[in-house]
């Protein structure tokens, strides 16, 4: 008999996320077989999260062996596939104080997990972890493909590339994807007739094309058409998945830039210095700028889990759909070698030749036996190139700081962030960093810490 792959999963406790991700995996022939390994340090999530698995294998009739661990290394020894999804500090007390803390300065975020001050802290609780899954996988699965699915995404594709080049990892995110089924909706086209091809980084890629198949064989540009319905106010169409996020911010960059970014507007609108500003009640009116969108879906997903959860334990099977995330594809190609093309994050090493080599870009990726190989885009058009270096900057000062264990990159990344220095003067940057330091403690590593006591003094 074939050998099977081994899964790992590290952060199995996000029970919806892993179902998605299991699900899609035990409905490929090849992998329906696969040992999976799920390891998370909340004992009453990863049980709950063994039961969903063994009910999706059950209903799906495949013959995957589920294996639980609180053990990391245990988890990942002999791995083929590493899929990593956690929140370290989770909502509470972390995200809180990400959101809270930059509130005393008027300081308002949307989302917080990318880029900005939330952003940067979240990387600094972040990556030192992922550090450790490197560890050991160098020790029990040194040939194993990391999926990694962790905020902020640049940044810690770019800290493991720096830290642990032999690792191969991906980063990956749905906004790709995901974005031409809301645009497809938009437009009232088939997402199946719509070809495209972006590049960027992550929650910064823009369709470099966006085009429409013609019975003849040929292909329509599809953007004087997103920019006509925009200014004719018929899009964005009233979203179907949140009424608090009308997504007016993208197609207003569309019209300044040209082409139309991956990631949602409640991202995009604070990866910029042009939507959010204290005192500007009539732009978050304007643009439907959701503030404090990430507090209220966690709020809302902790109110909603408990019956979600109780109807998973009670059910006899579990609905499976295709939830288009690219971790299955990617591990069905190079179990298989049959091909497939996902949008990945990795280290750059010229696929984008407008930006620095060593950045985390994301560019379309052929998967197969061989593995994930980038795709050569070349250089980006240049107000596109301009406003991606804004975000890039805030990654590689942070990596820095991560590398270097130097607290005062830190700030300096706080200071380019293109937000917070649209809102705040230096002295306030300091100020807001260190009091977010102080509040982290023990969740971020020690050389970065400040104490309540130095602060006094």
């Amino acid at each position: 008999m074939a050998r099977q792959p081994k899964i790992a999963f590290i952060g199995a406790g996000s029970t919806v996320f892993m179902k998605n991700i299991v699900g899609d995996v035990l409905q490929r022939p090849a992998l329906a077989g696969a040992t999976i390994a799920l390891m998370d340090i909340n004992p009453e999530r990863l049980e709950e999260s063994e039961v969903v698995t063994g009910k999706l294998a059950k209903s799906l009739g495949a013959s995957a062996k589920v294996e639980t661990h609180s053990n990391q290394k245990r988890a990942l020894a002999s791995a083929d596939f590493v899929v990593v999804a956690f929140q370290i500090g989770g909502f509470e007390p972390c995200t809180v104080t990400d959101f809270e803390v930059p509130k005393k300065y008027g300081l308002r975020q949307t989302i917080a997990d990318t880029l900005g001050v939330g952003g940067i802290m979240r990387g600094l609780r972040t990556v030192p972890h992922l550090w450790s899954i490197c560890e050991d996988m160098l020790e029990v699965c040194p040939e194993a493909i990391l999926l990694q699915y962790v905020n902020p995404m640049a940044i810690n594709t770019w800290a493991i590339a720096e830290k642990y080049p032999t690792i191969r990892q991906v980063g990956l995110c749905h906004s790709v994807q995901g974005t031409v089924y809301e645009l497809a909706r938009d437009l009232d086209i088939p997402v199946e007739q719509i070809r495209y091809r972006a590049a960027g980084i992550n929650h910064m890629a823009f369709y470099l094309k966006f085009e429409h198949r013609q019975p003849d064989g040929g292909y329509r540009d599809l953007y004087p058409e997103l920019v006509r319905g925009y200014r004719e106010g018929r899009f964005p169409k009233p979203s179907h998945w949140n009424p608090r996020c009308p997504n007016k911010v993208r197609y207003e960059m569309l019209t300044r830039l040209g082409y139309f970014v991956t990631e949602s507007s409640e991202h995009f609108a604070e990866y910029t210095p042009y939507f959010i500003k204290d005192g500007r009640p009539d732009l978050i009116e304007k643009f439907g700028i959701p503030l404090d969108e990430y507090p209220k879906r966690c709020i809302e997903q902790v109110a909603r889990w408990k019956s979600v959860a109780d109807a998973y334990r009670e059910a006899e099977k579990i609905e499976v759909e295709d939830s288009r995330e690219y971790a299955s594809s990617i591990m069905n190609s190079v179990w298989t070698g049959e091909p497939s093309v996902i949008y990945g994050n990795v280290r750059n090493n010229g696929c984008i030749t407008s930006l620095p080599e060593n950045c985390a870009a994301e560019v379309p990726c052929l998967v197969d036996a061989s593995g994930i190989q980038p795709t050569c885009i070349g250089a980006l058009p240049p107000q596109l190139t301009a406003l991606i270096r804004t975000n890039i900057n805030v990654q590689e000062l942070t990596v820095q700081a991560l590398m270097t264990e130097n607290r005062e990159h830190l700030y300096h990344a706080a200071m380019m962030d293109p937000h917070t220095a649209a809102e705040l003067d230096l002295d306030q940057i300091w100020n807001l960093v260190d009091d977010l330091l102080t509040e982290h403690g023990a969740w971020i590593p020690k050389w970065a810490r400040v104490s309540k006591r130095s602060r006094a003094a």
